[in-house]
């Protein structure tokens, strides 16, 4: 017998939750072949087996918490090696002429609908699991739906998340020949039926997600203070300098790297905003890791720019890129994740003109950027012009930081960024 255990997965992640066995009991299972999908506080992970053998315990189900090191699976090495394929029923074959006539179906006909000679109906084989990315399986499972009632828009009958994102809003992913969607998520049952609503379980993320940011705020003395930046000069530089910097470097100039120097730069004249407590100990960090705040499908994530002050703008810039698009495909690895020293979120991108960000824990401090609007500003004591101007906020932990120090942080932001020259120079 051999035990499958849950390894190690983060210095800061301990236990996670079964979301989705891969395999039953009683099945045949391959060195190296998926066994389970577990959901932890940031990425979903497939464990693998590391024997050959029958699986002849499952001892969680999905939906329990499992801690690292323990033991969820049992693998009998050495048996029951995949037989091969009864006489009787010979394996289906793919077809790869589509028909040129397809007769049509009777009127009550509740068969299976072929689609390129393919058999899109996956019921007929109640024993096997349909095929379906971890994505997929991860959304059925929090929208209610049945894997085996969704058509694949695949030509090899493999489910995608968008399958099943298409099947929940009740179009049909395979074409109108396909069957068509019957929702399975019941609604909750509500005095007036007239207004339904839709219990849905919130996912480990959502939660873990929820838990923490309602830990900051009980935890710390948080506090947030605002000033505005005049952003002509960075919007001029940019105009002036993109095309080169795209030639030389194959990354476009954004605003993130000027707003990711110049915090840098302020952290490194208000050290007490890159450090964090631990007990009654203040532990100022000499590095600095630049979580990214982004929004992606399943709930904000934070990836980490390393060594951000060793970093060019262009190098920033393509860090920035790459993390985000991993983000947005699901893609990210712990170690995107781990650590982070202080935090830039932009609530801009989504047309927020102004927010209160709250600390990205145990971080003690976390910079708001907002939506670029023309308003009329008095440039001297004579004459208003319209300026691109930002609300930015500094969220902050009045523990060990103090208004003045906090209020100085966003004043020397404000001024590296409406003179942005040296910032791009010293890059």
């Amino acid at each position: 017998m051999a035990e499958i255990k849950v390894p190690e997965l983060a210095e800061s992640i301990t236990e996670g939750t079964i979301a989705k066995w891969l395999k039953n009991t009683g099945e045949h299972v391959e060195k190296g072949e998926y066994l389970v999908e577990l959901e932890t506080d940031k990425v979903n992970i497939e464990i693998i087996s590391d024997f050959s053998g029958t699986l002849t315990d499952q001892k969680f189900s999905e939906g329990d918490t499992v801690r690292v090191g323990e033991t969820i699976a049992v693998v009998e090495e050495g048996v029951g090696q995949a037989a091969p394929a009864a006489v009787s029923e010979p394996a289906p074959q793919l077809q790869t002429v589509v028909p040129t006539e397809v007769p049509p179906a009777p009127p009550n006909n509740t068969g299976p609908v072929e689609r390129s000679g393919i058999q899109q109906d996956r019921k007929e084989e109640s024993g096997k699991r349909p095929i379906a990315s971890p994505a997929a399986r991860k959304l059925a499972r929090e929208k209610g739906i049945n894997l085996q009632e969704i058509p694949s828009s695949d030509p090899l009958g493999r489910l995608r998340k968008q399958d099943v994102s298409l099947f929940q809003s009740g179009m049909n992913p395979a074409g109108p020949s396909a069957p068509k969607r019957e929702t399975s998520v019941e609604p909750m049952k509500v005095e007036n039926p007239a207004k339904p609503v839709i219990n849905e379980r919130m996912s480990r993320r959502r939660q873990t997600i929820a838990k923490r940011l309602l830990e900051v705020k009980q935890s710390t003395a948080m506090l947030t203070t605002f000033n505005e930046i005049d952003m002509t000069a960075v919007m001029d530089l940019r105009k002036r300098r993109k095309d080169k910097f795209f030639e030389e470097h194959d990354v476009r100039l954004g605003f993130m790297s000027f707003f990711t120097k110049a915090v840098v730069a302020a952290l490194k004249k208000y050290p007490y905003l890159n450090a964090e407590i631990q007990g009654d100990q203040i532990l100022v960090k000499k590095f600095y890791d630049i979580g990214i705040a982004v929004a992606a499908e399943e709930g904000l994530v934070v990836p980490v720019v390393r060594d951000a002050d060793r970093k060019s703008f262009a190098e920033i810039e393509s860090d920035i890129m790459q993390l985000a698009e991993k983000a947005r495909a699901n893609k990210l690895s712990l170690k995107d994740l781990q650590g982070g020293t202080f935090t830039i979120t932009n609530g801009g991108v989504f047309g927020s003109l102004l927010s209160t960000p709250i600390l990205n824990g145990p971080q003690v401090g976390i910079l708001g950027m907002h939506t670029i609007q023309l308003r009329p500003v008095a440039v001297d004591k004579d004459k208003m012009e319209n300026r691109p101007m930002m609300y930015v906020a500094l969220s902050y932990d009045h523990r060990i930081v103090d208004g003045k120090e906090a209020v100085s942080f966003l004043s020397t932001i404000k001024k590296l960024l409406e003179d942005p020259e040296t910032l791009l120079l010293e890059g």
